[in-house]
């Protein structure tokens, strides 16, 4: 080089600085590589060009899925398991005296003393079916469908609070902020309709103890919050079509949405609200026309309604609510969750006071729909791709909740042992799975976790509950948080 040192030429490329060039060409290798894991996780869109994909799109499982729907009856207050379906005779022949105290040593109780009187139950249970599960004569219709029911007595968790309890039973979480099973589901599956929404709540009397963070998408995107169907006046708040003809609706929203996706395109990231955002618009725009024809119940037969109980008054409520819960999972909703009960007479939680004038009138609002849903299902062939949760936030005690001495006697909460069952979506009827120790007060034998029925609720579906993750402050969350194990589904599919 004739003896002269070699100094390299600055970067001069105009209009652009070399940190500029760096910062551009990094991030187009980052994209390479994301485009392909996306792809070996069958996530890339084929939506045409400038066009955003449907967030709620149905996506594949995991695996093979046994259940499409699910439709979660959740008891909201607490019903007692030793007056529905975990009979305890012993509590009838030690009625009246102190609970041993062994039986309780280490747990903590909410409103009751360790070694309150026992409290045997009045209901008398019958062996029913073909599988003899013992079910209280409380339910006379729902006693016809033991055959269908997997009757899990042996649930547990350590919140004995109505809220965090709520939130364990439908988030995993004790805490208000997480996602609840219906928007984990939502959020692994879409949906199977382009014109209702994939996930829906109603409530029978109007409200839910622990709040909408009870059945709120918490750190998830809005995309996969629910849509509320109220029980009065119109179904979904500011869904009514506006005066104007449709035309110039759809021209409008057409507009918005392209000034939408120019806001979104121009920022590049950050834009999960305003994607969610926008697939709301195109869902509303075609949930005027399929809401109002989902919930028309003038349309089913009068044999229909009597199934559900819509002819009596006390299950009337309850009734309709399962009936459009039908309606719904046959058009393609994924999920639907009921809440029945709420803070008053009308609550399980009145059980506190006169748990047998509770639990009987409780059993004639639900009874005769729970059954007419099952009844129906199986009869549209849906009961197979369908299923059916029932449970409520925890057990109640066997023990007098002794507080108020004018009234019968009640029971307090009781979350270390209580019922669940589950029907429909290849699960195998007819069984019970684990118990509660001689008083019904814990768990003993195949003891299961919310976490591990969470797990197993989501490998019905075709989801792997260890999979099923979103990233959030740092950590990849999930619905089982550390725990839960999803052997016990194969147990119900047996």
């Amino acid at each position: 080089m004739s003896g002269r040192s070699y100094h390299p030429q600055p970067f001069d490329m105009p209009g652009i600085s070399r940190r500029q060039m760096l910062r551009s060409a990094g991030l187009g290798f980052g994209t390479w590589a994301l485009l392909d894991l996306l792809s070996r996780d069958g996530l890339l869109s084929a939506a045409p060009a400038g066009k955003q994909a449907n967030p709620l799109a149905a996506k594949p499982p995991h695996f093979a899925a046994r259940a499409k729907h699910v439709i979660f009856l959740f008891m909201q207050g607490g019903p007692s398991h030793l007056d529905t379906f975990d009979p305890k005779p012993l509590l009838q022949k030690l009625h009246g005296q102190p609970l041993p105290a062994s039986v309780t040593d280490g747990l903590q109780l909410q409103f009751t003393k360790n070694d309150a009187a026992i409290l045997g139950s009045p209901q008398t249970f019958r062996k029913c079916g073909q599988s003899g599960i013992e079910i209280a004569d409380t339910y006379p219709h729902l006693q016809t469908c033991a055959d269908d029911l997997a009757i899990v007595r042996s649930c547990y968790h350590d919140s004995f609070n109505h809220a965090p309890a709520q939130y364990m039973l439908n988030t995993g979480f004790s805490r208000m902020g997480h996602p609840c099973l219906g928007s984990w589901v939502t959020y692994g599956l879409g949906s199977e309709s382009e014109n209702l929404p994939a996930f829906v709540v109603m409530a029978t009397t109007g409200d839910v103890k622990g709040g909408p963070p009870v059945f709120g998408h918490g750190f998830l995107p809005g995309t996969y919050q629910p849509t509320v169907l109220r029980n009065a006046g119109s179904p979904v708040l500011y869904l009514d079509p506006p005066t104007s003809a449709a035309g110039e609706q759809r021209e409008v929203l057409d507009l918005v949405q392209w000034l939408n996706e120019e806001h979104r395109a121009a920022r590049g990231q950050d834009v999960d609200d305003l994607s969610s955002r926008i697939a709301s618009y195109e869902l509303a725009f075609r949930m005027q026309s399929a809401v109002p024809e989902a919930v028309d119940l003038s349309k089913e037969t009068p044999a229909t309604k009597e199934l559900y109980g819509l002819s009596e008054p006390i299950s009337a409520k309850f009734g309709t609510d399962c009936l459009i819960a039908r309606r719904l999972v046959e058009r393609g909703v994924r999920f639907v969750q009921i809440f029945t009960g709420s803070a008053g007479a009308d609550d399980w939680d009145a059980a506190h006071a006169d748990n047998d004038k509770t639990h009987r009138s409780m059993a004639r609002r639900v009874d005769k729909p729970m059954a007419g849903l099952l009844r129906d299902l199986k009869s549209r062939g849906l009961l197979d791709e369908t299923l059916i949760i029932w449970g409520g936030e925890f057990g109640r005690t066997p023990i007098a909740d002794g507080r108020y001495p004018d009234k019968p006697a009640g029971r307090d909460h009781n979350p270390y042992g209580f019922t669940t069952w589950l029907a429909g979506g290849g699960v195998q009827g007819g069984r019970i799975i684990g118990a509660t120790d001689d008083f019904g007060f814990r768990a003993v034998q195949d003891r299961i976790h919310i976490n591990d029925l969470h797990a197993t609720i989501l490998k019905l579906l075709g989801l792997d509950h260890q999979k099923l993750t979103f990233l959030f402050q740092g950590r990849e969350q999930r619905l089982t948080d550390v725990g839960g194990e999803h052997e016990f589904a194969d147990r119900l599919l047996q």
